[in-house]
C-alpha cells in the first residue's frame, strides 16, 4: 500500500537525531512521498537539500504566521528565489493564527519573538499565495482562529489553479463547502484522535473523498500512547514526538472514522496527492 504524508517537518531538531532510522521506517511501511514544510527563511535551504539524502522528500517554503513578525525586508524576494531554485517545491506553510496574538512575550512556544497582528499576517499569506498562482505551486495553510479572516482573504486573492491544502483543518463543515469551492484540500492528523475534537472527527467523515489528505504534522500531534507503534521520547518542552512513519495509524483512523476499507482510502488519498502535488 503506497502511503502519502501531505504535511510534516522532518527537518526540525526533535527528529534530527532519528532521521536515518525514520527514513528505514518509511521505506518499510511503504511512503512514496512527503512535503516537509519550512516555515521561515532560514528553513528554506535546509529543507531544499533534504531530496538529496531522503528521495521521498517533497520541499515547500513559506512563511508561517508565528514568523511572519520577524521577516526580513527582503523575504518575499528570498521566497521566490528559493521557489525557483527548486521546480518541485510547493508554498508553504503560510497562513493565518489568531490564538498566538493571545501569548504572552515571555511564552517559550515564542521566545520572545515578534508576533506580527492578524492584519501583517494577512499580507503575508495574500503575498505568498499571489507567488503560488504565479508560479502554479500548491499552498499549505495553516489557520487557527481565524477562518473568517482565511476565507475573506481566500476570496480577494489570487488563488494556484491545482489547489491548496488546509492541514490539519479544525474548521467547520460549512466553511469547508465554501473552501472546497475554491479549490481546498483537507488532511486529516492525529490531533483528531483527542477527546476534545469530536468536531474535526465529524467534519472528516463529510469531506468529499476527492478532497482528503492525509498527514502526520511531524514531530508534533503524536497518536495517544496506545496507538503510538514508535515511540520517539519527548521534545523538550515535556511533548511526545511524533515518529513520520505514524502516518499509517493516521490513514488507519481516518479509513475507521469514514467507515472505508484502507485500501480504497489510500488509492483515493494517492490520486489526491498527485493530482495536488505532483
Amino acid at each position: 500500500m503506497k502511503l502519502y504524508d501531505a504535511h510534516n517537518h522532518f527537518h526540525f531538531e526533535p527528529l534530527a537525531a532519528h532521521r536515518a532510522a525514520i527514513d528505514a521506517e518509511l521505506r518499510a511501511i511503504g511512503l512514496c512521498a512527503a512535503v516537509v514544510n519550512g516555515t521561515c527563511e532560514e528553513e528554506w535551504p535546509v529543507v531544499a537539500a533534504l531530496p538529496d539524502t531522503y528521495p521521498w522528500v517533497r520541499p515547500s517554503f513559506g512563511l508561517h504566521p508565528w514568523d511572519c513578525g520577524n521577516r526580513s525586508p527582503r523575504w518575499l524576494e528570498k521566497l521566490r528565489a528559493s521557489l525557483l531554485a527548486t521546480p518541485s517545491a510547493a508554498v508553504g506553510e503560510i497562513g493565518l493564527d489568531r490564538f498566538i496574538l493571545g501569548l504572552k512575550p515571555d511564552d517559550p512556544r515564542i521566545c520572545g519573538a515578534r508576533v506580527a497582528p492578524l492584519g501583517e499576517q494577512c499580507e503575508a499569506c495574500a503575498a505568498q499565495l499571489a507567488l503560488a498562482a504565479e508560479l502554479e505551486r500548491p499552498a499549505a495553510i495553516h489557520c487557527v482562529q481565524a477562518h473568517g479572516a482565511l476565507l475573506a482573504l481566500l476570496k480577494s486573492t489570487p488563488l494556484p489553479r491545482r489547489g491548496f491544502l488546509l492541514h490539519g483543518y479544525r474548521g467547520s463543515a460549512e466553511m469547508m463547502k465554501s473552501y472546497a469551492d475554491l479549490g481546498a484540500y483537507f488532511s486529516w492528523n492525529l490531533e483528531g484522535l483527542a477527546p476534545r475534537a469530536e468536531a474535526m472527527r465529524e467534519v472528516f467523515r463529510l469531506i468529499p473523498a476527492d478532497r482528503l489528505l492525509v498527514e502526520t504534522d511531524a514531530p508534533t500531534k503524536a497518536p495517544p500512547p496506545d496507538l503510538n507503534r514508535l515511540p520517539l521520547g519527548d521534545a523538550p518542552d515535556g511533548t511526545p514526538i511524533n515518529h513520520p512513519a505514524n502516518i499509517r495509524v493516521a490513514y488507519e483512523t481516518l479509513a475507521k472514522l469514514r467507515g472505508d476499507p484502507l485500501e480504497s482510502l489510500a488509492a483515493r488519498v494517492e490520486q489526491n496527492f498527485r493530482r495536488l502535488f505532483s
